[in-house]
């Protein structure tokens, strides 16, 4: 945190949204499958996925219902802003590997 953020918190006055850090998520890719395939995280709350690329050929997360796509070369990693979400489940999956590579992830309170 940084610390004027702090300096206002401290002061009873709430920081500007932009200055707060979204909460973190991880999936990895190994062997064509996402981990975890369920990833829960808060509704109505701007995340941060970390996708990791443990394979060594590329992957590409897509989302229709999340509206994103990202292409993770092997061994890389990306960072994918999603949110905020209304409560409900979000399916996603590896566009080069669909039968395999498909996961969730659920917005609750």
């Amino acid at each position: 945190m940084r610390i004027s953020t702090l300096l206002l918190i401290l002061l009873g006055i709430s920081p500007p949204l932009y200055a707060m850090a979204a909460p973190e998520f991880t999936i990895e890719i190994r062997d064509h499958l996402f981990f975890p395939s369920t990833l829960v995280v808060p509704a109505n709350t701007k995340v941060k996925l970390i996708i990791i690329n443990k394979d060594s050929t590329p992957e590409e997360f897509e989302s229709y219902e999340l509206n994103r796509e990202k292409v993770i070369m092997g061994g890389a990693k990306a960072v994918i802003f999603i949110g905020p979400l209304k409560p409900g489940d979000y399916p996603f999956f590896g566009e080069f590997n669909p039968k395999t590579a498909q996961g969730l992830i659920r917005a609750q309170h």
